[in-house]
C-alpha cells in the first residue's frame, strides 16, 4: 500500500446507497500527552466491541488509534488531541486530530535498528486499505486518518 494514497477518506461510495442507519461513528477528546495514547486504545477497543466488531479488527483498530495519537502528542504543539471512529460499508476509519503541527506531513520513516522510533506509520500502513492526512478545514491542526478494511472472518 502507498502512503497517503488518498487525500480524504470516502466514508460512503457513490456505486452503494446506505442509510444513515448503517453508519456508526464515535468521538472522543484526549488531553496531548503521552499517556493518552493508551486512554485511546481502551476507547477503540471499547466502541468495536459495542458495536459488535470482529476482534481481530479491533485489536488493529487499537493500534492504529494508539500510533496516531502518539504521533500528535509528539509532532504537534497542542494541548488536545480529537480522535473520530466511523464504521461503515465494511470498513472502519480512524481519524485523529490535532491542533497544530509544524512544516510537512507525516511520512513513512526507514528506523534503523537502533533507533526507538519512526515505526508507527509503517505499522498503519500495514494494518490499513489507506490512509493519509490533510489540513482542518478552518483553524490550525491536520486530521491524519486510516481505513480498515473487515477481514473476511469478521
Amino acid at each position: 500500500m502507498a502512503p497517503g494514497n488518498a487525500l480524504v477518506p470516502q466514508l460512503i461510495g457513490a456505486a452503494s446507497p446506505v442509510s444513515v442507519a448503517d453508519v456508526r461513528r464515535y468521538a472522543f477528546d484526549l488531553s496531548a500527552r503521552p499517556e493518552s495514547a493508551a486512554a485511546a486504545r481502551r476507547h477503540t477497543a471499547e466502541v468495536t466491541v459495542r458495536w459488535g466488531l470482529c476482534d481481530e479488527l479491533g485489536d488493529a483498530a487499537a493500534l492504529v488509534v494508539s500510533e496516531l495519537v502518539t504521533n500528535a502528542v509528539v509532532h504537534t504543539a497542542g494541548t488536545r488531541v480529537s480522535c473520530e471512529l466511523s464504521f461503515t460499508s465494511g470498513h472502519l476509519t480512524v481519524a485523529v486530530r490535532d491542533q497544530g503541527y509544524g512544516t510537512g506531513g507525516p511520512t513513512l520513516c526507514d528506523a534503523t535498528d537502533g533507533e526507538e522510533g519512526g515505526r508507527g506509520l509503517l505499522l498503519v500502513d500495514a494494518l490499513s486499505v489507506a490512509w493519509g492526512a490533510h489540513d482542518v478545514p478552518h483553524g490550525t491542526g491536520r486530521i491524519v486518518w486510516a481505513r480498515l478494511g473487515a477481514v473476511p472472518a469478521c
